[in-house]
């Protein structure tokens, strides 16, 4: 049917792309749903740091007093590790909670670097010491049940630890974990000196466990000083670098 003379024509209607209309949702969808992913990471990391805090201060506990009855350089090295990693739980919690995450990323890993490295230093220095005088500890049965518990909870937590940091891109919960690492191979260091001391009656075991924990420090601080800790890009990054073939892909 044409159209009358004086007729307003009909308005022409829009058309939306269907494109349009199934991608707005979608989109928004995916914002929602990656935000909530980066709250449950951030939760779960703050979950772990608070575990670790707990844990470690029972350990440091039992270590030093062990340590200290016993004379063993490497037990009292140990529990001072354990003081570090409750030093480095904080850090992370600092960082997690802070508004400016990413400008305090970078000196979150300087402290946990200086923690090794004053580790690294009263150790090496103890130990020396210890092989110069032959100072011989004494057995400490409660040591060694202490190493091989920390050699059962420790890799569970440092895993933890990494996949949630890498997740996250956040280079500082990464050195978390590797400082986390490490103390499991402290644990595994300790205890052969502990049984070596106890069994063999070799005295000198214990103070060169504490030199190889006191070298095992300095090399992590160094890598976390230099921010070489896997996930590069810190909190709130657009992108996430951590490969899964990094160095931290393995424990």
């Amino acid at each position: 049917m044409g159209q009358r003379v004086g007729q307003q024509p009909f308005p022409k209607r829009r058309l939306i792309p269907a494109m349009d209309l199934a991608d707005s949702p979608s989109k928004g969808q995916t914002q929602t749903t990656q935000a909530t992913a980066a709250s449950k990471l951030a939760r779960t990391a703050i979950a772990l740091a608070w575990l670790t805090v707990v844990w470690n201060l029972v350990e440091a506990g039992v270590a030093l007093f062990a340590g200290q009855s016993a004379g063993s350089t490497a037990l009292i090295g140990f529990g001072l590790d354990s003081l570090i990693e409750v030093s480095s739980a904080l850090i992370v919690l600092w960082q997690l909670r802070s508004d400016m995450a990413e400008e305090r990323e970078q000196q979150a890993l300087k402290l946990i670097a200086l923690s090794f490295f004053a580790l690294a230093i009263w150790v090496t220095l103890t130990s020396v010491i210890t092989l110069i005088g032959q100072v011989q500890p004494e057995e400490s049965k409660t040591g060694i049940v202490l190493a091989i518990v920390s050699l059962i909870v420790m890799p569970v937590l440092a895993l933890a630890k990494r996949r949630v940091g890498k997740a996250m891109s956040s280079a500082t919960v990464v050195a978390d974990s590797a400082q986390t690492w490490l103390c499991t191979s402290l644990s595994a260091v300790l205890l052969v000196g502990l049984v070596a001391n106890a069994t063999l009656g070799w005295w000198w075991a214990d103070p060169v466990a504490g030199l190889i924990i006191a070298a095992v420090a300095a090399r992590e601080g160094r890598e976390a000083w230099r921010g070489e800790n896997c996930c590069g890009p810190v909190i709130g990054a657009a992108t996430n670098t951590c490969s899964t073939e990094d160095s931290c892909s393995s424990p």
